[in-house]
């Protein structure tokens, strides 16, 4: 199965009472908060799955130390599936290039990781699915769908655009309580909330 994540911020301590964006003030530590979604995304996706990261891995903004890129990998290898990584803009390619130099291969015979600098397309139920860090403007179109991360708590109001971040407000789309923090996005629930967004959007305009 693929499923859908972005804007894990493993490490990043300061999003922990952020006023602006993603306040995770349940959390003492941003070890606390690793647990937590490492917890949610294994109990959800098997080994044998791909996840499909949009950007913003760990702390490292800044070209980062090699602690830091040190410790990401180890919560990286700790998580299960293999990992399809959209380069955000807290992910400097020091990172990038570590994560590469330290690949393997899975049980499923597919690499752990592999990087987009700038995003890919798949396609799923008919949809033509963009995936990126940063929210693209499509104007009007039928089937073409962006996922997206990078705005954490916020929303792009056109039905395009699905917020797959673990902060997305558009979670709510589904049941309540459905989505443990952290936990990756399936493609049956990409599916739900884009139709519920669509429904929502043309309620409102």
């Amino acid at each position: 199965m693929n499923f859908y994540t972005s804007d894990t911020h493993f490490y990043h301590e300061s999003l922990l009472n952020s006023p602006v964006f993603s306040p995770r003030s349940q959390f003492l530590t941003s070890e606390e908060m690793n647990e937590k979604i490492i917890e949610s995304w294994n109990n959800k996706v098997k080994q044998t799955d791909t996840v499909y990261h949009l950007g913003d891995i760990s702390l490292a903004f800044t070209k980062p130390s090699h602690l830091i890129m040190t410790k990401t990998l180890e919560i990286l290898n700790r998580l299960n599936g293999n990992l399809v990584i959209i380069k955000g803009n807290h992910d400097n390619m020091s990172l990038l290039k570590f994560l590469m130099a330290n690949n393997y291969v899975t049980v499923n015979g597919n690499l752990k990781f592999t990087i987009h600098e700038v995003g890919t397309r798949i396609k799923f139920n008919h949809y033509e699915v963009f995936l990126t860090h940063y929210p693209l403007m499509f104007g009007i179109t039928k089937n073409k769908i962006n996922l997206h991360g990078h705005i954490h708590n916020y929303s792009v109001h056109q039905k395009e655009n699905i917020n797959v971040g673990i902060d997305s407000p558009e979670i709510d789309y589904l049941p309540s309580g459905s989505v443990s923090f952290g936990a990756p996005l399936s493609e049956s629930e990409i599916i739900h909330i884009i139709q519920a967004k669509r429904t929502d959007y043309l309620q409102r305009v």
